[in-house]
């Protein structure tokens, strides 16, 4: 099996090669320290009787280190390279090793009563309020929200989003029949007396333009009179139909019951009646708002709008001192401080957070549990074996230490028993 180079493992899994190595190093001292034992005792085993004992020992530990040693390899791979059957236990059965982990893991940590039971002892809002409280923390936050919002802008396609307000438009200001509803709010405005402010601002308006606009007055009823009609007298119509004027508006706006206050109330009623009765004068209504909403000059507005609502969002959030960022901050801090003194709040928030959670875990913990499933199918056998190994190896190399010693003193009682019983 090819091993990664060591160029392109991480600082971590450089350090945790070179622990496996060392160990390996270790556990092969120790199988051919006993060997050398072994020799040595055989050899002068005859001439120096206790040597019996060393030899037993030494076969002990060589059988143990090489049992163990068998065992730790077959995980990873063939021993010496021969397809022994339930040996490279790892790659061959990876996909088995990852849907027991997804079921393990589903089945003892994505369960409901699991989640419920860690949260509720958990203060997540009060926490949070501490944390969101210190002003760094806050505006970390602001940048972080600020750097997502205007990416989302910027992945934004401009068409698409005058496509979508365009359809919302049509769907909820043009589709639905403005007529009826507009008629019974004037109809409730008329008969609330509401309307009444509106006449008289623009009659106090009138009659400013009246008193600043006298020569607007100069030959507007005198041009359409006979040529030969004296200047004098034209100068006298003109000055009559002005002051006329002014007296109009005047009483109109002294006089809360003048005529033609209520000719403009029977007007507004007779147009509240219309729109909620008259199919006709709710049909020019109509009309006049398809017009005015499938204008191209009103879509232009609408685009520049959002043009120029986009540039100037994305520039507030990319400046850490604008206003908004700043406002951001600020709402940001009010909510931990909340956060940290409100129980009631707290509850709530605790609360949601356990709901939202369990309420996830129960139906999505399948879905959950197979990206690790997913994962594990997806890799190379050789990358997983090498990468559990560099993660776990090291630790399995005590085991063919242990194993050496143990073996060795098992050895060595089970020769002393034997002699012992059998002189």
């Amino acid at each position: 099996m090819a091993r990664t180079p060591t160029a392109l493992l991480s600082p971590a899994d450089q350090e945790r090669r070179r622990a496996l190595q060392l160990m390996k190093g270790v556990a092969l001292g120790a199988l051919l320290f006993m060997a050398v034992v072994f020799v040595v005792a055989f050899a002068w085993q005859e001439s120096v009787p206790a040597l019996a004992y060393v030899r037993a020992a030494a076969e002990g530990g060589m059988v143990g280190a090489l049992a163990d040693w068998f065992a730790v390899t077959a995980l990873f791979r063939h021993p010496l390279g021969i397809p022994i059957p339930h040996t490279a236990i790892i790659p061959t059965r990876k996909d088995e090793i990852g849907r027991t982990l997804g079921e393990f893991v589903e089945t003892n940590f994505l369960e409901g009563s699991v989640v419920r039971a860690k949260l509720e002892g958990t203060p997540i809002a009060a926490r949070l309020g501490e944390w969101l409280s210190v002003p760094v923390h806050a505006e970390r936050v602001g940048a972080e929200a600020s750097t997502m919002i205007a990416g989302v802008l910027t992945a934004l396609s401009d068409d698409d989003v005058q496509e979508i307000i365009e359809d919302l438009a049509r769907e909820h200001l043009i589709a639905p029949e403005w007529g009826p509803p507009l008629g019974g709010w004037l109809q409730r405005v008329i008969a609330a007396g509401a309307h009444h402010g509106a006449v008289d601002l623009a009659a106090d308006n009138i009659a400013t333009w009246l008193g600043n606009n006298r020569v607007a007055f100069d030959g507007l009823v005198s041009r359409r009179l006979p040529s030969w009609v004296p200047s004098i007298a034209q100068r006298l119509v003109d000055d009559t139909a002005y002051s006329e004027a002014v007296k109009f508006v005047a009483a109109v706006r002294a006089d809360p019951r003048h005529p033609a206050r209520r000719a403009i109330d029977g007007y507004l009623a007779r147009l509240a009646d219309g729109l909620q009765h008259d199919p006709a004068t709710i049909g020019r209504l109509e009309d006049a708002k398809i017009g005015v909403f499938d204008s191209p000059r009103v879509r232009e507005l609408a685009a520049s709008a959002w043009n120029t609502a986009k540039s100037g969002l994305l520039t507030s959030l990319a400046d850490p001192q604008s206003s908004l960022r700043v406002r951001i901050g600020q709402a940001l801090i009010e909510i931990g401080e909340r956060l940290t003194t409100d129980a009631a709040l707290q509850h709530r928030v605790d609360e949601w957070v356990t709901q939202a959670a369990v309420f996830l875990v129960d139906r999505y913990r399948h879905d959950i549990a197979s990206i690790i499933t997913d994962t594990v199918e997806r890799w190379d056998p050789a990358e997983t074996t090498e990468k559990i190994e560099l993660m776990v190896g090291r630790d399995l190399q005590y085991i063919r230490l242990n194993g050496t010693i143990v073996g060795a003193l098992a050895g060595v009682a089970i020769f002393s028993i034997a002699h012992a019983l059998i002189p």
